[in-house]
């Protein structure tokens, strides 16, 4: 690999392993799909079936924003250790100011190993707008996140920055104007702080061509889980309280959970696209990242709802869904969603379990049916839209990442036939899942297999035997990408080495805010979302 900018992390691993690991457990042989109705049955299934059901959850959700929740406790500590919700209460006790927590925030990234790496480049304007938030704090005009920085994954474009989507094919392009998200958080007062790493195009390797790989601040030997890689370092090294990453088939809840961090990938099409550069039309998501779930309930409101440009969007952040764990009927899957999972990250699950129990929940059996077609299928339609949309640049393809390189190769070998029974399959997978959920109130399930992977051999150990990490990494994220449904990502303990094993909250179409609730109910019973890695020396 050729060098790279000083501090960047170059291991040498060959393009056949990245090629053969990233793929791992994602490509199905293709068949006929002898388990769709045929063509002349009434409910012979269309992709656009799929849609028309989550729009019509859209129509339910309520127009207002929610009131300003009120205001922790000021809490002790430095200013960089502190998430949202307690940077709002110290502005509000003046125990800090915007511009002291930039300034202290850029000393941090300076000296931070995950500064080098997870940390692209600062966003222009940084100082100015804090200044600005500093005033409006004192003359009492604050907006619902003044003067909360955040950072930008570096496929999502913000105005003045440079946004090359980890890639040598974008060069040193600028964003001329912000995404959407980027623009609704500016509008209540956030401050965009820094450009964040991400897996090239968000669907390379570990080891990104461009940039390197970005080491996880638990562990710098191992990944933080891709493709919102620096996001998910950047929060867990406590250099900004908020960054915004994508999801299409786990990367907002992979680098949430290897990190030991907060991450929603909201239902498909609540937080617009517009302005964030696609891998895949039909499942990418875009949701934010913090340190609690509570911190993210803050953050949800302000960023949803349709933009007129994004054709996906719908539906508006429904505060009035959340609630309390009494009565609340939890469903708990076993199978696909039990299997390759370390006996560890299992009993951090059933400790949530138990902890949700307690509160009043109700656990109750459910049987999503059969996944393992499904996540499958996720990934052809992965791979055969990154193939279409990387065409125009098929001829500068020796550049690309050996990983995006073989995920596009893939892509280009599915039949047409292959994407569209893919495709079709959807509305029948959302119809199987939303059936099940009938009698529950959310899903939970176990987080990712196994603990961070080893950036040298690409490998995730489950109960002491090494899988490539693609065979483990998305088994319980991809179906909620495929099916649209709303996925919370948090911390429950710690795994056999004592890195950060995770759970995942799920729920039905637009009951964001109810995954969001029963995440903050756990986090206020537990502090693993409060555990944070050695301070690097």
């Amino acid at each position: 690999m050729p060098a790279g900018p000083p501090g960047d992390r170059r291991v040498s691993v060959s393009d056949a392993l990245i090629a053969r690991t990233i793929l791992a457990g994602t490509v199905a042989q293709g068949a006929p799909a002898r388990d769709l109705p045929s063509a002349w049955e009434r409910d012979a299934p269309e992709p656009a079936q799929a849609e028309r059901r989550l729009r019509q959850a859209a129509d339910a959700t309520g127009e207002a924003a929610p009131a300003a929740p009120p205001l922790p406790p000021v809490e002790d500590g430095l200013p960089h250790t502190l998430g949202i919700g307690a940077l709002k209460a110290a502005y509000a006790a003046g125990t800090t100011d915007p511009v002291a927590l930039v300034a202290a925030l850029q000393a941090r990234i300076a000296r931070h190993p995950s500064g080098r790496d997870a940390v692209l480049a600062r966003v222009p304007g940084a100082d100015e707008a804090a200044q600005d938030s500093a005033r409006r704090i004192r003359e009492g005009t604050a907006r619902p996140l003044e003067g909360i920085p955040f950072g930008v994954k570096d496929i999502i474009d913000c105005a003045g920055a440079a946004v090359t989507c980890g890639s040598r094919l974008t060069g040193d392009r600028v964003a001329e104007s912000d995404a959407t998200v980027v623009a609704r958080l500016k509008a209540v007062g956030a401050i965009p702080l820094a450009m964040l790493a991400t897996t090239e195009f968000a669907c390379g390797s570990a080891h990104n061509p461009r940039y390197g790989a970005v080491g996880n601040p638990w562990d710098r030997s191992r990944w933080t889980g891709g493709s919102s890689t620096g996001s998910g370092a950047a929060l867990a090294a406590r250099l900004m309280p908020l960054a915004l990453g994508t999801d299409t088939g786990g990367s907002v809840r992979v680098p949430a959970a290897w990190c030991g961090i907060t991450g929603l990938k909201p239902t498909r099409g609540l937080v617009p696209r517009t302005g964030v550069a696609p891998l895949s039309w039909t499942l990418d998501h875009v949701g934010p990242m913090a340190r609690s779930a509570a911190d993210l309930a803050r953050v949800m409101p302000w960023i949803a709802g349709p933009d007129g440009a994004d054709p996906h969007a719908a539906g508006r952040y429904d505060a009035s869904r959340a609630r309390g764990l009494a009565g609340l009927r939890v469903g708990v899957p076993e199978g696909w969603f039990t299997t390759m999972q370390d006996e560890a990250v299992l009993a951090a699950w059933q400790a949530m379990l138990g902890v949700l129990e307690r509160g009043g929940a109700r656990l109750v059996p459910v049987d999503l049916g059969p996944v393992a077609t499904a996540h499958q299928d996720g990934y052809t339609i992965v791979m055969a839209e990154l193939a279409a949309l990387q065409e125009p640049d098929l001829d500068r393809a020796a550049a690309l990442d050996p990983g995006t390189r073989a995920r596009m190769d893939q892509g280009r070998l599915f039949s047409a036939t292959d994407y569209l029974r893919a495709l079709r399959r959807r509305p029948v997978v959302l119809r199987q899942v939303l059936d099940a959920l009938n009698d529950v109130d959310v899903l939970v399930t176990p987080g990712l297999g196994g603990e961070a992977p080893s950036l040298d051999s690409l490998t995730v150990e489950v109960d002491g035997e090494a899988h490539p990490l693609q065979a483990v990494l998305p088994r319980n994220t991809m179906l909620f990408d495929y099916t649209g449904l709303p996925a919370l990502m948090l911390p429950t303990g710690r795994g056999r080495t004592g890195l950060p094993v995770a759970a995942q909250v799920v729920g039905k179409p637009y009951d964001d805010a109810v995954c969001l609730s029963v995440g903050a109910a756990f986090q206020r019973e537990t502090g693993h979302h409060r555990e944070t890695p050695p301070e690097a020396g």
